[in-house]
């Protein structure tokens, strides 16, 4: 393995356990609850902050994908090499199962803490699962737009076309505490396989079960993404007004 290949896998691992860390902590630990804790806002701005805190850190590095489904568009939009694809979302899953793992070591020192129990280590589900109880086709339904929206913004702030390139960071974890503010009580908002599958792991099988939903629509959005991006959105052709 060349040794830049090598650094950029080691970003991408980081990165991903400290959004899953950072992003799931705030609803473990920081509390979904307004009145005693962070609140959905808090919760979101926990996600949102923590890809634009990785992005200026890992991000000349690896590009701070920190999400399979990123990588995966990036694939599919002709941006990344296949080959290269297979060792992100490898160690995206493996970062974000490091993640799930500290804060579990992390909440199980408060007495009387239960992972099966309140927002467990921040698994996503629906039905029964879901924090509103949404049903599984709204859950999916909002998944896959949600990763849409999601991948459109990383294709356009990351475009070699945009001026303003330097604030990608900014604008795609903005993007993603927006996504959270909206759907947070549908799904817990996953939009990323490797966030999704960290927590499951640990919180076992109702979570693992679901789990599916929650790599299948954010793939197939960021597939969605990357075909109206190469040819509706940035094709050659296209007329600058």
């Amino acid at each position: 393995m060349e040794t830049k290949s090598f650094y950029k896998l080691i970003a991408e691992f980081i990165g991903t356990m400290v959004l899953v860390l950072m992003g799931c902590g705030s609803a473990v630990i920081g509390g979904p609850d307004g009145t005693t804790g962070v609140g959905i806002l808090g919760i979101s701005f926990a996600f949102g902050l923590s890809v634009v805190a990785m992005a200026y850190a890992f991000g000349h590095i690896s590009g701070c994908h920190l999400n399979p489904a990123i990588s995966i568009g990036m694939v599919a939009a002709g941006r990344m090499k296949a080959s290269e694809c297979i060792g992100y979302v490898i160690v995206q899953v493996l970062g974000a199962i490091a993640g799930a793992g500290i804060l579990y070591l992390i909440a199980t020192g408060k007495p009387g803490w239960d992972i099966t129990t309140g927002v467990g280590l921040g698994a996503n589900g629906y039905d029964l699962r879901s924090p509103g109880k949404y049903d599984l086709t709204s859950c999916f339904i909002a998944e896959f737009i949600f990763s849409m929206i999601f991948l459109l913004v990383i294709f356009g702030s990351t475009s070699t076309k945009n001026i303003h390139g330097g604030f990608a960071g900014l604008a795609i974890g903005l993007t993603l505490t927006l996504i959270h503010i909206v759907g947070i009580k549908v799904t817990g908002v996953s939009v990323n396989p490797a966030r999704s599958i960290g927590p499951a792991v640990f919180v076992g099988a109702k979570a693992l079960a679901q789990v599916w939903l929650f790599i299948v629509a954010p793939i197939l959005g960021a597939m969605v993404a990357a075909v109206i991006w190469t040819f509706f959105v940035e094709r050659k052709d296209n007329i600058t007004v």
